[in-house]
């Protein structure tokens, strides 16, 4: 099954504070005390005005504001193939690096823990089991 997922990552608690602030924002829970907020179309024109599919400006303001509560990502995945994220911490986007998938290293850098006998993002906050049941999407 192919999908797509652009989204923003973080604690449950930090997410819902983020919300807040974007009355098209809808938080799902996820495992590991993680949630998203999936980027639609109406979350970005709440953002941006408009409905952009990159973030910048006001909005990479926004997300540095939010990960001084702690870390916060933006993630997408497209197919299967097309992986990226973006982690902000403390004010600041943190650097890339690692062996894993950018995804997997963003959950990690969250919080999220791989389950014994499961590897990659498949098993990190229960996101694929998430996805696979149809619930992940950009519009």
């Amino acid at each position: 099954m192919s999908y797509e997922l652009q989204a923003l990552m973080g604690t449950l608690e930090l997410l819902r504070v983020a919300a807040a602030e974007v009355p098209a924002a809808r938080v799902v829970p996820l495992a590991q005390g993680l949630a998203l907020i999936p980027l639609t179309p109406a979350v970005l024109t709440a953002l941006h005005g408009e409905a952009v599919g990159r973030l910048a400006g006001g909005f990479e303001l926004r997300l540095a504001a939010w990960s001084k509560a702690g870390p916060i990502a933006r993630v997408a995945y497209v197919g299967g193939d097309a992986r990226s994220a973006v982690v902000w911490s403390d004010g600041r986007i943190l650097p890339d690096g690692g062996p894993s998938t950018p995804i997997a290293r963003a959950l990690r850098l969250l919080g999220a823990r791989v389950e014994p006998g499961r590897e990659g993002e498949s098993a990190l906050a229960g996101l694929t089991a998430w996805a696979g049941a149809g619930r992940v999407g950009t519009g």
